[in-house]
C-alpha cells in the first residue's frame, strides 16, 4: 500500500506536477498560493527542471506559452488578481491549441480584495476570462488528496485534448494539511507532432499561432475547436453524489463548501430533512446531467458558494426551471458554516427560501 505523507495543499500540487512530468514552472508570488512557487524553487534545480520567478504574472504566462509550444509539460500558479493578469496569455494558449496547466488558489475580490479563501473566480474560470470563444478544463479539488490527484489529471487532460486545464482551488485547500498518497512518477507519452521541436530537415515547419486574418479560416478553426470541446463534455465531466438516493433537497457545492455541506447534511437528516449533495469535480464541463435528473425527484436545490452567487446560474440552467433554486453563500473570504447551510435548507423546506 502506498505510503501517506502529511502535506499542505499547495505543496501537494507542486509535487504532483513534478511527478506528472512537469519540469518547467513559471510564476510569481501571491498569497495564498506562494508555497507552490516556493516548493518548485526548491525542487526544480535538484531534478534538472526549470524554475523561474518572472518579473510579473504577464511574463510568467507568456513563458508558459513558449514552453507549451514545444510540447513540454509546463505549469504556472497564482491567485485571483494574478490570474486576471494572465488572462490574455491564457486566451493566446487556448487560441493556439496548446496544453498547459494553470493553478488558481482563489482569494477574495474584486480588486486586491483580501487574502482569505474564496470561490468568486468561478465566472472567470468557466465562462472564459479572456477574450474570444474558448474554454478551459476546470477541476475543483475538495481535499489535499484531490489537490494532488486532479493536478495529475489536469496534465493528462490538457495533453489529450490539446487545451489548457485549470485547477481551481480556494485558499483553504491551499493552506490545509492532510495525509496524501502522491501519484507515481510518470512521463508524458502523448505523441505531439505539432510541437516546435526542430525539423532536422525531415518535415515541414510547424507553426504555433492564434492569429487568423481570414474570418472564414478563424470561424472554421473555432468550430473545429468547439467540436473538440463537445468530446470533453461527453467524456470528462466529473462529479460526486452524496446521499442522493432518497434526497428531497439537493445541495450543490464544490471545494471547501462541499466539505461543510456534508456535515450540514448529517445534521439535516437527524432533523428528518432528507438532503443530499451533488459536488462538481469539473465545473467546466459542468455536471448538468445529474442535476437535471435530480430535478425530477427533489423538491429544490441550494447552491452553496464562497461568492455572491455565480455557480447558481449553472445550477438553474441545468435543472431547467423544474424546481426552485436558492443561494447559501458568504463572500470576501468568509465560509458558510453548518448552521447557515442547515438554515437555508430548512427555509426551502418550509417554503421560505428567497
Amino acid at each position: 500500500m502506498a505510503e501517506k505523507v502529511l502535506m499542505k495543499g499547495n505543496e501537494a500540487i507542486a509535487e504532483s506536477a513534478i511527478r506528472s512530468g512537469c519540469l518547467h514552472y513559471f510564476g510569481y508570488p501571491i498569497t495564498p498560493q506562494t508555497e507552490v512557487a516556493a516548493y518548485m524553487a526548491k525542487r526544480m534545480p535538484k531534478i534538472g527542471g526549470v524554475f523561474l520567478q518572472a518579473e510579473s504574472e504577464i511574463s510568467a504566462i507568456n513563458m508558459v506559452y513558449g514552453v507549451a509550444a514545444t510540447g513540454k509539460r509546463v505549469m504556472t500558479s497564482s491567485s485571483s488578481p494574478g490570474i486576471s493578469l494572465k488572462q490574455e496569455g491564457i486566451s493566446y494558449i487556448a487560441g493556439s491549441d496548446l496544453p498547459a496547466v494553470i493553478v488558481n488558489v482563489q482569494r477574495g475580490g474584486p480588486g486586491l480584495g483580501g487574502i482569505q479563501p474564496s470561490q468568486s473566480d468561478y465566472f472567470q474560470a468557466t465562462k472564459g476570462g479572456g477574450h474570444g470563444d474558448y474554454h478551459l478544463i476546470v477541476l475543483t479539488p475538495s481535499s489535499v488528496q484531490e489537490m494532488a490527484d486532479l493536478t495529475s489529471l489536469a496534465f493528462d487532460l490538457a495533453d489529450k485534448y490539446r487545451m489548457p486545464a485549470m485547477l481551481l482551488a480556494d485558499g483553504t485547500m491551499g493552506q490545509m494539511m492532510e495525509p496524501v498518497v502522491l501519484p507515481e512518477p510518470k512521463t508524458c507519452t502523448v505523441d505531439k507532432p505539432w510541437a516546435l521541436t526542430g525539423t532536422e530537415c525531415k518535415r515541414e515547419h510547424n507553426i504555433v499561432n492564434s492569429l487568423y486574418l481570414s474570418p472564414e479560416v478563424l470561424e472554421r478553426t473555432n468550430i473545429e475547436r468547439f467540436e473538440r470541446y463537445k468530446e470533453v463534455e461527453k467524456n470528462e465531466t466529473r462529479w460526486e453524489e452524496y446521499m442522493m438516493e432518497d434526497a428531497e433537497y439537493c445541495i450543490v457545492a464544490f471545494g471547501i463548501a462541499a466539505r461543510v455541506a456534508k456535515n450540514a447534511i448529517k445534521v439535516l437528516r437527524e432533523k428528518g430533512i432528507k438532503t443530499g449533495l451533488i459536488r462538481p469535480i469539473t465545473v467546466w464541463p459542468f455536471p448538468s446531467e445529474p442535476i437535471r435528473k435530480a430535478a425530477d425527484k427533489v423538491k429544490g436545490f441550494i447552491s452553496v458558494e464562497l461568492s455572491m452567487g455565480q455557480m447558481i446560474e449553472d445550477v438553474k440552467l441545468a435543472e431547467e426551471c423544474k424546481k426552485p433554486v436558492s443561494l447559501c453563500s458568504r463572500s470576501g473570504g468568509m465560509i458558510p458554516d453548518v448552521e447557515r447551510i442547515v438554515k437555508s435548507v430548512e427555509e426551502m423546506a418550509n417554503g421560505e427560501a428567497k
